[in-house]
């Protein structure tokens, strides 16, 4: 009994992780707003019906892809921390590492950090795995004395000190402040890349992530 369930939940594995493959290819095609469980059902050669036993709706199957993207590109920054050195170093490789994965895989990078999708609200499943990327830069900054001074406004404090307290990390809330601020600037960078924004002015872009990347540095305090 336990061969033969083993070998089920195997077999449902790998079919799972095809639906999920053949969506993400998809993607590429229709976006995250065109994408049809049906479509993916008859591309596998499955009958419609049978593919809801894997996932019961358009919406489970996209907070599936979401929590990969956000656990990929999240795994990519840990693995580029080299996890000792220059913590400046340690900052510029963990967003070259995420700019790379991003550059890799545009379409997975767009369901995360592009446009909303209509009518998808994401479940709280997907905060842990989208909390990665900034906790490698979290885990540099707190294993840094770092010199951020600036007095932040009281509302942006009290919501700073309640990201330390969900995140459990140790940092004052100027240092959160400006961490928020280089975030959204480099986030901001690598979606400008990829949403052909950066065409005709700096593009290609590694020259300028590369300077964006070092000043972040400066402005959160390594």
């Amino acid at each position: 009994m336990t061969a033969t369930r083993t070998a089920r939940d195997r077999a449902r594995a790998e079919l799972t992780q095809e639906i999920k493959d053949e969506a993400r290819r998809q993607l590429a095609e229709v976006g995250a707003h065109g994408l049809s469980l049906r479509a993916v059902a008859r591309e596998l050669g499955m009958v419609s019906s049978a593919i809801y036993r894997y996932f019961p709706s358009r919406d489970r199957l996209l907070t599936d892809l979401i929590v990969d993207a956000y656990n990929a590109i999240g795994e990519a920054a840990e693995q580029a921390d080299p996890g000792e050195g220059d913590p400046r170093d340690r900052w510029l490789a963990i967003w070259q590492g995420t700019r790379a994965w991003a550059r890799a895989h545009p379409h997975e990078y767009a369901l995360i950090y592009g446009s909303p999708i209509p009518g998808y609200a994401a479940p709280q499943d997907t905060v842990v795995p989208a909390s990665r990327v900034a906790l490698a830069l979290v885990k540099v900054l707190t294993n840094t004395e770092v010199r951020a001074e600036d007095e932040v406004p009281p509302e942006l404090r009290a919501q700073a000190e309640t990201l330390t307290k969900v995140l459990g990390i140790l940092a004052g809330p100027e240092t959160v402040a400006r961490l928020l601020m280089a975030w959204t600037q480099l986030f901001g960078a690598i979606s400008f890349e990829l949403f052909g924004q950066y065409v005709g002015s700096v593009d290609p872009a590694d020259a300028f992530f590369a300077h964006s990347a070092k000043r972040m540095a400066e402005f959160v305090g390594l």
